[in-house]
């Protein structure tokens, strides 16, 4: 059986469905780290063996092992060993300090890299915004929301889902990060960002991982929308393009992770109104509000 060794240190963040830890350590003199995933067995879900679901257990493994975003313009990642057993992967790449990189240079490597030019591998991931709505409505939807002050609004985005997303889904396809946080982007390597997490690495509408991005950043959106289009490569896309691209998946995941959030805290005791300071709710709400822009035009279309 796998064991990290004893004289790793753990590190925040290293646990998820497929990830079974991560870990600091040195190898030569030089800091490490060590990430280890672990091959679903009979029970797991079956998105995770599947090479197109954006939870695919091994999809950063393989990204890493091919070098496949060695290179690639805007993000890049850091050189790292992988080695497979019958139980898992144990991936082992260089530490990466942070450059405390601003919202804004983050936008502009984010439209550089929409243009990288990825081959049409079987396991990169699909439909990731689609996909990740289908879990929602196997949930149930957003139920905690109806009974907020935004239930209206929810109810008219969810109803029409499928709508926005096949105009989502018409875009220009591009490179698609998919998980763009200032925590999975913490280097710099000149004019590039050096990302540390391509698990959910393929092809999405141009401006999905903008929407995403403005999730998380101090910038209001017009400035990173801005930074984008100055680094998405000319004819790839329109600005009404990105902006419809960034608009859907920036408020459907916002509208999610509010769901996701409040729902956690709804069973207690007091009103649900009562738990929006929360400090598992707060920032999901603080999103979700600076949303509302983008909002307001997708109730419009």
């Amino acid at each position: 059986m796998w064991q990290p060794e004893p004289g790793w240190h753990p590190l925040p963040g290293g646990t998820g469905t497929s990830t079974v830890g991560l870990w600091r350590t040195s190898l030569g003199g030089r800091p490490m780290v060590v990430k280890r995933l672990a091959r679903p067995v009979d029970g797991d879900p079956p998105e995770l063996s599947d090479p197109r679901h954006f939870a695919f257990w091994r999809r950063e493994a393989d990204v890493l092992d091919c070098s496949l975003t060695a290179a690639t313009p805007g993000l890049r990642a850091t050189p790292a060993a992988v080695e497979e057993d019958g139980e898992g992967i144990t991936i082992t790449r260089e530490w990466v300090e942070d450059a405390a990189v601003s919202g804004l240079f983050v936008a502009v490597a984010l439209g550089r890299f929409a243009g990288a030019g990825l081959p049409a591998l079987a396991w990169l991931a699909r439909d990731q915004l689609r996909t990740r709505l289908r879990r929602v409505e196997a949930r149930g939807g957003w139920p905690t929301l109806a009974r907020t002050t935004v239930a209206d609004i929810a109810d008219h985005l969810w109803t029409r889902r499928s709508s926005l997303l096949d105009l989502s889904e018409s875009l220009p396809a591009v490179a698609q990060h998919g998980d763009p946080t200032l925590a999975n982007l913490p280097g710099r390597a000149g004019d590039d960002v050096v990302a540390i997490d391509w698990a959910t690495l393929g092809t999405g509408p141009v401006g999905a991982d903008l929407g995403l991005l403005s999730l998380a950043t101090r910038e209001e959106f017009e400035p990173l929308l801005d930074a984008y289009l100055l680094g998405l490569p000319p004819g790839l896309a329109t600005r009404d393009e990105v902006l419809a691209g960034a608009r859907i998946t920036g408020v459907y995941t916002a509208l999610t992770r509010a769901e996701w959030a409040l729902s956690r805290v709804a069973g207690g005791e007091g009103a649900l109104a009562g738990k929006y300071r929360h400090p598992a709710v707060a920032p999901h709400l603080r999103a979700l509000q600076r949303q509302f822009p983008a909002i307001e035009a997708l109730l419009g279309w």
